[in-house]
């Protein structure tokens, strides 16, 4: 079932020196077409929908997680001292996987999606991770990442989002300002999460014939003059002035609730 022949017990074995390089390196990453995912839980989660094609185990691991037999022939066995230097976090869960990246051409999304998350400079990979899951949760049909954003196949992103980057439509842009500028030609509204010159979120509208994009800065700077520009127009949550602002992954999971219904 396994590939207990060529269990690997060298930490400089080629194989885990090339898994090493994906996991650290987006450049590496993109050039084979593959990326890196950490712990039973998230690879079977993944495995779902992308496809895996080498996953690497501890026998304890492989006891404790029956499920692991779905990898079956792609799943070489390890030492923990192996397992250990792949990990990219400080305890090991002793169960790591490449898989096929899928495609991000944000073209499908531009032309026919009806209810859409777009972050613009969204840097932090807690944030991304935490906007792609609550994406998926109250059900978008994708998401836009224009540049300056955390790649979603990231170790550190895909943890946050538990597998959410998988499940759904991803477009990576170059130019934002102009992709929001297509889904308005063909009837999107365009809404930009912003502090000033923006309309309560309770007195937004919440009829959307045509569809829906949030459109989501980074923390620190919020969205570029030009995001907003090309936006219809600019919402705020209403809060107290106990604080300046929140965080990008709660502000934009607190408008992706509110128009989970659109």
């Amino acid at each position: 079932m396994y590939h207990t022949v060529s269990a690997i017990t060298s930490r400089d074995n080629d194989r885990i020196k090339r898994a090493c390089a994906l996991r650290d390196s987006e450049k590496q990453r993109a050039a084979a077409g593959l990326f890196f995912a950490e712990g039973p839980k998230l690879c079977l989660e993944l495995a779902r929908d992308c496809e895996a094609v080498e996953v690497f185990a501890t026998s304890r691991a492989l006891e404790h997680t029956p499920a692991l037999s779905a990898f079956g022939g792609r799943t070489t066995l390890i030492a923990p001292h192996v397992a250990e230097k792949l990990a990219g976090t400080r305890s090991s869960q002793e169960v790591f996987a490449l898989f096929v990246t899928p495609s991000c051409d944000p073209a499908p999304l531009l032309a026919s999606a009806r209810r859409i998350l777009a972050l613009e400079s969204v840097q932090d990979p807690g944030n991304v991770g935490a906007l792609l899951r609550s994406a998926a949760a109250f059900g978008f049909d994708g998401v836009l990442l224009g540049p300056g954003c955390a790649s979603p196949f990231s170790p550190k992103v895909l943890r946050a989002c538990m597998g959410a980057a998988g499940r759904l439509p991803l477009g990576v842009c170059a130019d934002l300002p102009a992709a929001l500028g297509q889904l308005r030609a063909r009837g999107v509204t365009c809404l930009a999460a912003a502090l000033y010159n923006a309309r309560p979120l309770d007195e937004v509208g919440a009829q959307y014939p045509g569809g829906l994009c949030l459109v989501i800065g980074s923390e620190g700077q919020g969205l570029s003059d030009a995001a907003v520009a090309a936006c219809t127009l600019s919402v705020r949550i209403p809060m107290t002035d106990r604080v300046e602002s929140l965080n990008a992954g709660v502000a934009g999971s607190i408008l992706l609730w509110h128009f989970r219904g659109v």
